[in-house]
């Protein structure tokens, strides 16, 4: 995507708020946030639209962000770029919303997470797991969008409140009462389950 000879004097470890101001004046820098932050960018991307789809996405996260590094402050993500990457990105996965909404109803109905493949003789030992994982995904399907881009920017992406907060562009009180809402559907779920579960071998 981006030139990468980069001097190996550049190589040193630098804030990510530094590499992007710096890439304003050599915009081949940049490389070095994706370099930071792509892997992670990508995981998230993956899982929430399938790997089919997360190259697309990080390229055009990144492209997005190349575009708008002007627009990087260290004050709104002090953390550095990752949450704003991630706020990109998740603003891009809201354009593939109708993809998203049939994955977590196909997550609803096998259980199985296509971006993390389990290997054969692990699926005996996963069973219950994925039966939780189903009810999960059916609960995220249900989620309103804030709510869902929240929950999954914390369990997913390691993000803490306030990153989730600059990913966002929201307050860190509308994260707190997001996240919120959204453990609380999804242990309501899980109780409901539970309790079922202890009734059937009563």
């Amino acid at each position: 995507m981006m030139d990468r000879s980069i001097p190996p004097e550049i190589e040193i470890e630098q804030s990510d708020a530094s590499l992007i101001d710096r890439s304003l004046r050599e915009p081949e820098i940049f490389a070095l946030v994706f370099d930071r932050h792509g892997a992670q960018v990508h995981r998230y991307l993956a899982r929430r639209a399938g790997p089919a789809d997360a190259d697309d996405l990080m390229s055009e996260t990144f492209l997005t962000a190349f575009k708008q590094r002007d627009r990087f402050t260290s004050s709104r993500s002090p953390t550095g770029a990752l949450p704003w990457l991630l706020g990109i990105a998740t603003n891009l996965l809201r354009m593939h919303q109708r993809s998203e909404t049939r994955r977590w109803a196909a997550w609803a109905r096998t259980g199985a997470d296509p971006a993390v493949p389990a290997p054969a003789d692990q699926v005996a030992d996963r069973v219950d797991a994925e039966v939780t994982f189903r009810l999960m995904a059916g609960v995220l399907e249900e989620l309103a969008d804030g709510d869902r881009d929240a929950l999954l920017l914390f369990a997913w992406a390691g993000l803490t409140y306030e990153e989730i907060a600059a990913a966002l562009d929201v307050p860190t009180g509308t994260v707190r009462s997001r996240l919120h809402r959204a453990r609380l559907r999804l242990r309501t779920a899980l109780s409901t389950t539970n309790d079922d579960g202890n009734h059937d071998h009563g």
